[in-house]
């Protein structure tokens, strides 16, 4: 893409995100229709109006592009991935920690990876957006921000989060358990793109999770890697999903350490999720790092 239409769409990306996010403003104390839940998920009518919303703007912004899931331009070199409300768990609780994910990808031909080229994520309820184009800085509310420099675990506030499924949590218990006598604090905010974002702004140091989805971390990641810090992450048995340590560029060695011994430390111990028991956790270590 050339420089000025990148401008234009990380402006329409922009514009997109406000205006999904003051939709969420509005229906903020309202009751919410749910379309879809299940033990540990929740899908609302309001999550249709946002996408719809961001995805009329988008196209009309990009009218070559396509949309993550929408059909009609699937051999399109250029794609927008978007999360309309992320965090909807505590949006729909009322808990005012979630956000707008907008990324748009690039891909040179039909048989290239995607690359993606801008990321913009809004929080509407405490009106911050962060905003990062590959190769440029990364900003916050319009002001350029660097991941921490910490390399102390001990010093270190470090996010986890915990997908829908069993698989995830069976992998991820053992390193919350690990880690939480060892860092600084543990957090578990409930929005990906948002700890991705406070990771990029020096709030938290990193942020491991597992099983989670393209559009949680594709905005947010591209911000996080513009602020200076890593986004490591890694198809789960070849994909959709992800596993992921995002980090300030100093941690990632010394909490792979960490959660590879924690997860062969409790192979043979039985996992609860719930109140249902799924099982021993398994034995062979899906944490596998490349380079």
């Amino acid at each position: 893409m050339t420089t000025h239409a990148m401008h234009q769409a990380l402006a329409g990306a922009v514009e997109a995100a406000r205006g999904a996010g003051a939709l969420m403003r509005r229906n903020d104390h309202t009751v919410k229709k749910i379309n879809q839940q299940s033990r540990h998920d929740i899908k609302l009518e309001l999550d249709v109006r946002c996408q719809k919303q961001i995805e009329r703007k988008l196209l009309a912004t990009l009218p070559a592009s396509a949309v993550l899931g929408v059909a009609g331009k699937e051999g399109a070199n250029l794609r927008w991935v978007v999360d309309p409300i992320d965090g909807t768990v505590n949006f729909t609780y009322g808990v005012p920690h979630a956000c707008v994910s907008i990324a748009l990808q690039e891909r040179e031909n039909e048989s290239a990876e995607f690359l993606t080229i801008i990321g913009v994520v809004y929080d509407p309820f405490c009106d911050e957006l962060w905003s990062g184009t590959r190769g440029g800085p990364a900003k916050l509310n319009g002001r350029t921000i660097r991941a921490s420099r910490r390399s102390d675990l001990g010093e270190a506030i470090v996010a986890i989060g915990f997908a829908k499924d069993a698989e995830s949590l069976r992998e991820n218990l053992p390193v919350f358990n690990a880690l939480v006598s060892r860092v600084r604090k543990m957090r578990m905010m409930g929005a990906a793109a948002l700890s991705l974002a406070y990771v990029a702004s020096g709030r938290f140091d990193a942020y491991i999770e597992s099983g989670i989805q393209l559009w949680d971390i594709a905005a947010a990641g591209l911000i996080l890697e513009c602020a200076g810090g890593e986004f490591w992450h890694q198809l789960v048995d070849n994909g959709p999903k992800y596993r992921m340590i995002a980090n300030n560029g100093l941690l990632r060695r010394k909490l792979e350490t960490i959660a590879r011994n924690a997860r062969r430390a409790s192979k043979t111990v039985p996992v609860t999720v719930g109140h249902r028991r799924v099982g021993m956790a398994r034995k062979r270590n899906k944490f596998k790092i490349d380079g």
